[in-house]
């Protein structure tokens, strides 16, 4: 049992499959030691290195590399400009059609990277897409999205003045997906907190609306009262 546990203990990683869980073979041994190169690459941001490693070991038949996709999305290599790859998205879209076990994980990646790109209305069009499907629509991360998303997208900001208008169309999509998100996990905070704030502006622009009626409503008033007589100026007589 020691011999086992002094074996674990040279990793300093996790194994990446159960059946290198005790390496006793030579062959498993350098599987382990490869993986701990590809691990210390990443930590270091050595891509180039974790890229020639992760090369070899997807090729190693001890390795199930679609329950690590997390790290092959990583390596994907970046564009020049700083921009989430469009290589990324692309590998994302092809496992969630080769990989159906995977696919909530994957759609929750592939929207956050849209997220983070700016697409903000390509991620509510996937979302859109795939929520009135089983497994899709059971997932409350994906109500939530989609909620996060129609409210972003229902404010409309004026370059000429400071107030910022809303949608009423994509602010009731919001509170649709936010309450369905609720329904299946109650206890998110993220859902509560949106449709609370979500119901508070909703409160001020009915007042505001209000206002603005009564406002409208007002009679006017018509002054009757004959003109005042000018005043004329007096001028100085001569002597």
């Amino acid at each position: 049992m020691s011999k086992i546990q002094s074996m674990q203990d040279a990793f300093l990683f996790s194994a990446p499959a159960s059946n290198l869980n005790v390496p006793l073979t030579a062959r498993k041994v350098h599987i382990r030691r490869l993986y701990e190169v590809l691990q210390l690459s990443i930590h270091r941001n050595d891509l180039p290195r974790a890229r020639r490693a992760w090369s070899i070991l997807v090729r190693c038949k001890e390795i199930n590399w679609t329950t690590m996709w997390n790290t092959a999305i990583h390596l994907v290599e970046e564009n020049s400009y700083g921009d989430d790859s469009a290589k990324r998205r692309e590998l994302l879209r092809d496992m969630m059609l080769h990989y159906p076990d995977q696919r909530i994980a994957v759609i929750k990646e592939l929207i956050f990277r849209l997220i983070l790109s700016g697409r903000h209305r390509e991620a509510l069009d996937e979302l859109e897409l795939y929520l009135p499907s089983f497994p899709y629509q059971d997932s409350p991360v994906l109500h939530i999205y989609a909620g996060l998303l129609c409210f972003y997208l229902s404010q409309e900001h004026s370059n000429f003045e400071a107030s910022t208008t809303f949608q009423p169309s994509l602010v009731r999509e919001a509170m649709a997906h936010l309450e369905r998100a609720q329904v299946l996990d109650p206890g998110n905070i993220v859902a509560v907190s949106f449709l609370h704030k979500i119901a508070i502006r909703n409160l001020e622009s009915n007042i505001q609306a209000t206002q603005l009626e009564d406002s409208d409503d007002e009679p006017m008033v018509q002054d009757d009262s004959p003109p005042m007589p000018k005043r004329l100026r007096q001028t100085k007589s001569s002597p």
